[in-house]
């Protein structure tokens, strides 16, 4: 607004509190904070708002309006992953990061902030434990977060400005990955079956420009869903031209799958979304990054570590940060990478989901992922016109090639209340299956888009079978 209001949600919007403000800060008027703006990137009008909303129950009225666009999960099955996934959701741990303690807690030191301090450590150690590392920061914004900081500390530690990236990986966390990484170039090897061609990747490697190459990197499960079966000779690769390897990865697979770094990874990075954080309106996310205790690796995570200590009372520890002089938070402006506030919550979401499942349930998740990913595949397979678009081992996703073009399947399927995947080419569906889709509900999925080719203009609905 151009005339002087004051808005009942926005702090400091009366005249006199932004005059003291202005004469505080010397500043003549609020553009002088926007000096530094190129004059052609800035609009020079108002921007087109609708008319404010005074009441407050006109503002109830309006999100309300919003949020009943949405449609529940519960009432139509659904096989979209695409990096937000249908995992199940205890009700433990919904009901431990309500508690006032943790849901309230931004901020804090280890004097005063034990129970929070302490929850972290306990989610890196069950991370640590899961992935077979060393070290595991609290939780980044997202994956994508972590995965961009990860390939910049390769950069930084070999001086290096080129990235290698050998898989499938997801459109929207390539593109923001580029975007971080500003000043290192992220070069594409295209893939061979869904999985690293390790061939060209040698050949990248030894080629003209092979020595400025600072990482690897490694997607798996990738886009596609496919797991990545080389990693011990892609880190034999990496290391032989003095890069590192960096892996981005969901941990919700290694219950059954052999951890990136006992293969040889450096860096392991990824979102624990899958982690009993849920898939609420496209969340939560939040993201990690794990290592070897290698100074010259932990040096360079610009995250906060939490590791425990002894007290000055006998028998007593306490939990606090460790290394804090490389952080940002330490340094201010000479940090390497600045961090902020951390999606510290979700930390403890992942942390009471990993100690409710132990070693045991995540075995048996991963197995149970493994099964329905395979059966579904034969279900999809099996009609006609319908082929499994390689023959690589899947986790949870997978791609189909339709006859006819996929966006048209999707529309029919949708009429039949199925959502049967994302579309990825003119031909081709990423398919999502998890635990919480049963053989019952793959059955249908799989009789749902055989009847959307074979009778296109049929829809039948059982309403007692909508999920």
């Amino acid at each position: 607004m151009t005339e002087p209001r004051v808005h009942p949600y926005i702090p400091n919007t009366a005249p006199a509190a932004k005059a003291a403000m202005l004469a505080a800060t010397g500043a003549a008027s609020v553009e002088d904070f926007y000096a530094d703006i190129p004059d052609d990137l800035r609009l020079h009008r108002p921007l087109d708002l609708p008319p404010a909303l005074v009441a407050e129950e006109d503002l109830r009225r309006h999100v309300a309006g919003l949020l009943a666009r949405n449609e529940s999960s519960d009432r139509r099955l659904m096989f979209l992953g695409g990096g937000t996934y249908p995992h199940a959701v205890p009700a433990v741990v919904t009901e431990v990061i309500n508690r006032g303690e943790f849901l309230t807690a931004y901020a804090g030191e280890p004097y005063e902030d034990h129970g929070r301090f302490q929850a972290l450590f306990e989610y890196a150690s069950e991370m640590a434990e899961l992935l077979q590392t060393d070290v595991v920061t609290i939780p980044t914004y997202d994956g994508f977060q972590a995965t961009s900081t990860a390939l910049a500390m390769c950069a930084r530690i070999t001086g290096r400005s080129t990235v290698l990236l050998v898989s499938d990986a997801d459109a929207d966390k390539l593109s923001r990955v580029t975007d971080f990484l500003a000043a290192v170039q992220v070069r594409r090897v295209p893939t061979r079956d869904a999985v690293a061609d390790l061939d060209a990747v040698a050949a990248a490697l030894g080629e003209e420009g092979g020595d400025d190459v600072a990482a690897v990197w490694v997607e798996t499960p990738s886009a596609t869903g496919a797991v990545e079966q080389a990693l011990p000779r892609l880190a034999e690769l990496a290391h032989a031209a003095g890069a590192l390897l960096v892996v981005g990865t969901d941990p919700v697979v290694y219950g059954i799958v052999e951890p990136p770094a006992t293969q040889g990874a450096d860096l392991t990075c990824g979102d624990i979304q899958s982690l009993g954080l849920g898939s609420w309106f496209g969340g939560a996310h939040a993201g990690f990054l794990a290592c070897a205790d290698d100074p010259r690796l932990v040096m360079e995570l610009p995250s906060r570590l939490f590791g425990l200590t002894t007290t000055d009372v006998p028998g007593e520890l306490g939990f606090g940060d460790v290394a804090y002089e490389r952080t940002s938070f330490a340094v201010r402006e000479e940090g390497k990478e600045w961090v902020g506030t951390a999606a510290a919550l979700w930390g403890i979401a992942a942390g009471v989901y990993l100690a409710l499942m132990g070693p045991q349930g995540m075995r048996e998740l991963g197995e149970t992922l493994a099964l329905r990913t395979r059966y579904a595949q034969q279900k999809l397979a099996a009609i006609e016109g319908v082929e499994l678009a390689d023959d690589a081992f899947h986790l949870r996703e997978f791609v189909i090639s339709t006859p006819i073009p996929a966006a048209e399947l999707v529309g029919r399927c949708r009429q039949r209340h199925v959502e049967p995947g994302i579309v990825r080419g003119p031909s081709e569906l990423t398919v999502c299956v998890t635990e919480l889709h049963s053989k019952a509900e793959i059955d249908r999925l799989a009789a749902v888009v055989e009847s959307a080719l074979t009778a296109p203009n049929t829809v039948v609905v059982n309403q007692e079978n909508l999920r």
